[in-house]
C-alpha cells in the first residue's frame, strides 16, 4: 500500500476554485482503484497550503492511475480547470507506506 501526499500552495484569493478542483478529484481517484482520503483546506494558519491524501494499493497501481488519468476526459476537464483558474500556484508530491496496528 502506498499513500500519495500532495502538499498544495495556492492562490487564497481562488480558495473556492480549489475546493472544486479539489471536489473534482476525489470521486477521479476512486474511479482508478484508489481511495482519496480527502482534502484538507486552510483554516488557521497559512491560508495559503493545502493538502491531499490518497492511498493505492501499491506503487505500480498509482503509476497505472497517473497514466490513464492522462487519457481520461474527466481528468483532463479537471487538469484544465486548474490551469485555467490557476488556483494552483505549485504543489509537492511524496509517497509514504503506512504502518498499521
Amino acid at each position: 500500500m502506498v499513500t500519495c501526499f500532495l502538499r498544495y500552495v495556492i492562490d487564497p484569493n481562488k480558495l473556492e476554485e480549489f475546493e472544486a478542483y479539489a471536489r473534482m478529484w476525489i470521486p477521479l481517484v476512486n474511479k482508478f482503484g484508489g481511495q482519496h482520503n480527502g482534502y484538507f483546506l486552510p483554516s488557521e494558519g497559512a491560508n495559503n497550503i493545502a493538502l491531499a491524501l490518497f492511498t493505492f494499493p501499491s506503487l505500480a497501481s498509482y503509476e497505472q492511475y497517473r497514466q490513464d488519468s492522462f487519457n481520461d476526459a474527466d481528468c483532463q476537464a479537471a487538469f484544465q480547470y486548474a490551469e485555467q483558474t490557476q488556483c494552483i500556484v505549485s504543489y509537492e508530491r511524496s509517497f509514504f507506506r503506512p504502518v498499521l496496528a
